[in-house]
């Protein structure tokens, strides 16, 4: 058998997403295009972005209320996992922008997917991996500390700082989330824009999505690098900046997918 040309054997999607070679600082030209699509008509990304915040809020204040506080840090885990579906909206303004048709926060919310109900398909992969990182989350806890009540959030900081069982939870946890992290990113952060922008499967548009990230991963850690710093910042302004910092990035996140299509 002869050498096979990958290029001609993935299809010429694949070769594309192999030869980017966009350089890190790529990923600022998405931001702020981003900004740009934020700005044309800010009222309807904005209103977005509230949505997004007052559903954060009553999410946190119903884990209070019902006595899960244990489960506040995975669930905001869970969070970065769902929002590339949750920000589908803010892909398709920045697409209406694009291809100049008007701008409204009902086509906003109302989106009709070029790949139908393969977005919901995908939505319910991207819960299933979140209740998973949850789920091993708790596990995590039990196998260091036991079967013990959670001591609440006032306590658990001088568990885990203080103790040697709590640091070496910090240093599991912290590679096992990174594992549950870096595929969760792979997975949705291209996925999610192809398929309302494309006719494709769910399985298709992962497995384009985790191909991308490879073969471009330079730009790609450095725009991991800002989501994470930039969602950061959202949730340390308890979650007030979500109202700015999830349009913005939903927006970029679309000039992104388009960059390395």
């Amino acid at each position: 058998m002869g050498n096979v040309d990958l290029a001609s054997a993935d299809g010429p999607i694949f070769a594309e997403a192999r030869n980017r070679h966009l350089p890190a600082g790529a990923a600022l030209g998405w931001l702020r295009a981003g900004w740009r699509d934020l700005m044309a008509e800010p009222g309807s990304s904005l209103a977005y972005g509230l949505a997004v915040f007052i559903v954060s809020v009553a999410i946190v204040a119903g884990l209070f209320f019902l006595g899960l506080d244990y489960i506040l840090f995975p669930a905001i885990a869970a969070f970065m996992v769902v929002g590339p579906l949750v920000a589908i909206g803010l892909y398709e303004k920045s697409r209406l922008i694009e291809v100049g048709e008007p701008v409204s926060l009902r086509r906003m919310i109302f989106v009709r997917p070029t790949s139908g109900a393969q977005v919901l398909f995908t939505g319910v992969i991207m819960l299933g991996l979140a209740l998973l990182w949850m789920r091993a989350a708790v596990i995590l806890f039990a196998l260091f500390f036991g079967l013990r009540p959670f001591p609440g959030l006032d306590h658990v900081a001088s568990m885990l700082f203080t103790t040697g069982i709590g640091w070496a939870m910090l240093v599991t946890g912290t590679v096992v989330g990174g594992v549950f992290a870096a595929f969760s990113f792979a997975i949705s952060v291209f996925s999610v824009p192809m398929l309302l922008d494309e006719r494709t499967d769910a399985f298709t548009a992962m497995g384009m999505s985790i191909s991308r990230v490879w073969n471009n991963r330079t730009v790609m850690i450095t725009w991991g690098a800002i989501v994470l710093a930039l969602s950061a910042i959202g949730l340390l302004t308890a979650m007030v900046g979500l109202i700015v910092v999830f349009p913005l990035l939903g927006h970029a996140t679309w000039h992104a997918y388009k960059a390395i299509k």
